[in-house]
């Protein structure tokens, strides 16, 4: 490094590197809002999701483990949550407390198969063609 400050595509492209997206295979979203929960209340979902992302670093499926996970503060479906979905596949998941994600993980993250029981809806997303 020449010793410049670097410029906001750098800071960008580090962050996008650390986060494993070069390498992504899955990306989990999970319904987990602290301020209007819905689907299930804040001290259940905010659980729900610092056991996916423990969990996702305890197999290595984190940053470069191919698998990416964001929090979001609603995924619309408002009942039987903490809510979960799994892309590119397009799987629906309902009572997503740690039992159930561990599941996921072990089932469907690593062993590609989704677990049933839990799945409420299927729509994979498709390539739309652009990079």
């Amino acid at each position: 490094m020449d010793g410049k400050p670097l410029g906001e595509a750098e800071i960008i492209a580090r962050k996008l590197e650390k986060a494993g997206v070069d390498v992504a295979r899955r990306h989990v979203f999970l319904c987990a809002d602290r301020e209007n929960p819905k689907c299930a209340d804040a001290e259940r979902a905010m659980a729900a999701w610092a056991h996916l992302k423990d969990g996702l670093k305890r197999r290595g499926l984190s940053e470069k483990g191919g698998v990416l996970r964001t929090r979001v503060g609603c995924l619309r479906i408002c009942e039987g949550g903490p809510i979960a979905v799994v892309y590119p596949e397009g799987i629906w998941y309902r009572a997503c407390d740690p039992p159930v994600l561990d599941r996921i993980m072990d089932e469907h993250l690593v062993g590609g198969r989704p677990v049933e029981e839990f799945v409420i809806a299927r729509h994979a997303l498709t390539d739309g063609g652009e990079e």
